[in-house]
């Protein structure tokens, strides 16, 4: 969440940022008139707390010189003002309260870089590269989820029979290619990213600290006997690996990878594109996640980046890579980066990456801080992540892309150490 000090010395700054994404300049002013309640309340409260203490080690004085009926009248005072302290105490918690929820609230500033626009319609395209959407042949113009049904390697029918709508079931050499697109985006990663598995459950204040909470609550998977929460994303318990730490700044920054399924309800899609694997409730993703100083992080922003790019490119996948503007980035995004593939079948532009730095914001909900080598006190880390590589999109342009004249499909080629020798997904005989 955003410094309370950065909007106390500059409300108006930080306004004027904040409707960039859309946010009510009232919103922010709001905080800013119950920061200053908030502290004069604690200003009075502390001033009463020293009155009674001085009544205290009156009345104690008084009993000592034998005045009792004096000491008494200032007890009976002190007793007032106790009363009067703790109404002023609650009163400031209260607000206190009301201004942590507010902060929840309010969405990470953006980079002064970032381009302004409304929605997503207003995303510059940075570059784009492969084949030219208008020059793939007829055979790959066919969608996935035919392709996957008439090689039998994706069963929709079933997935809903045990699940419902939206869930998707992939069979044959269908599944092991997912896991071998995981796999492939885990080794190309490996040389600077430590792999963890972490849990798939998470609590209440884990996913707060990545930001999901309280605005995506709608969008999440609760598992409320036990207060816990379906991560959406291997994001979230990376975020929180340091929760509540001091890290040493010579060992930033640090960089960490997961595989995990994730769980979306996807409350918030409909009437958008649901077929096949475009839009569904749980799906596996391999995630890059990063911790790093103020300095560090746009270089490694950019590094982050190359990374989904390259795996795409080894895929033979048309891609583009676009910045999202101020009126389409996320709740905790400071900058962010998407990835769209290019699926000839469903002849549409597929996000399957998005690379993002959150600056301190998401670190401040989780407390994540380091020691500078220099310089006294600690300071919040940077976090930065991206999906390096999320299957269900991937392999649906992959199995458009890549499909051939009679109707099997080629496995691209950094792909086919991890197929058990599945060079071609071949049609039934």
């Amino acid at each position: 969440m955003l410094d309370i000090r950065r909007i106390r010395a500059d409300p108006d700054g930080i306004a004027e940022a904040l409707a960039r994404k859309g946010v009510d300049p009232d919103e922010v002013r709001a905080v800013h008139d119950l920061d200053v309640r908030q502290r004069d309340l604690a200003s009075r409260r502390d001033d009463v707390r020293r009155q009674v203490k001085g009544l205290s080690a009156d009345v104690g004085r008084l009993h000592r010189e034998g005045n009792a009926e004096e000491a008494e009248a200032l007890r009976v005072e002190s007793r007032r003002l106790g009363e009067e302290e703790a109404r002023l105490a609650a009163e400031a918690d209260a607000v206190a309260a009301d201004i942590r929820d507010r902060l929840l609230g309010l969405p990470n500033d953006p980079h002064p870089d970032v381009p302004v626009g409304a929605d997503e319609r207003d995303n510059p395209v940075l570059r784009v590269s492969g084949t030219g959407p208008d020059r793939f042949a007829e055979h790959q113009r066919v969608p996935h989820w035919e392709v996957g049904e008439a090689l039998g390697i994706l069963d929709l029918e079933r997935a809903v029979k045990i699940s419902g709508a939206m869930f998707t079931m992939l069979r044959g050499a269908g599944a092991t290619l997912s896991r071998a697109l995981c796999q492939l985006a885990l080794d190309r990663n490996a040389d600077a990213f430590e792999e963890i598995r972490p849990p798939s459950l998470v609590t209440t204040a884990t996913l707060t600290a990545s930001g999901q909470l309280p605005k995506f609550a709608d969008d999440a998977y609760a598992i409320e006997r036990d207060g816990l929460w379906c991560i959406p994303t291997a994001e979230v318990p990376l975020t929180s690996l340091a929760a509540g730490e001091v890290l040493a700044e010579a060992d930033l920054p640090v960089r960490l990878m997961a595989y995990s399924p994730c769980y979306r309800r996807e409350a918030g899609s409909a009437g958008r594109d649901t077929r096949g694997l475009l839009r569904t409730h749980e799906f596996d993703k391999v995630e890059i996640l990063a911790y790093a100083t103020a300095a560090q992080a746009p270089d490694l922003l950019e590094e982050m980046l190359g990374r989904v790019e390259a795996v795409v490119d080894l895929l033979g996948l048309t891609h583009r890579t676009i910045e999202i503007c101020t009126g389409d980035q996320g709740q905790s995004h400071h900058r962010s980066f998407d990835v769209e593939v290019y699926a000839p079948g469903c002849d549409q532009w597929l996000e399957v990456s998005s690379v993002s730095w959150f600056s301190d914001y998401q670190a401040r909900r989780a407390q994540i801080r380091y020691r500078p080598s220099e310089g006294k006190g600690n300071e919040l880390v940077h976090t930065l992540n991206g999906s390096a590589l999320a299957v269900p999109r991937v392999w649906a342009a992959l199995v458009e892309t890549h499909r051939r004249p009679d109707g099997g499909v080629d496995v691209p080629e950094p792909l086919r150490p991890y197929m058990r020798g599945i060079d071609v997904i071949a049609p039934p005989a």
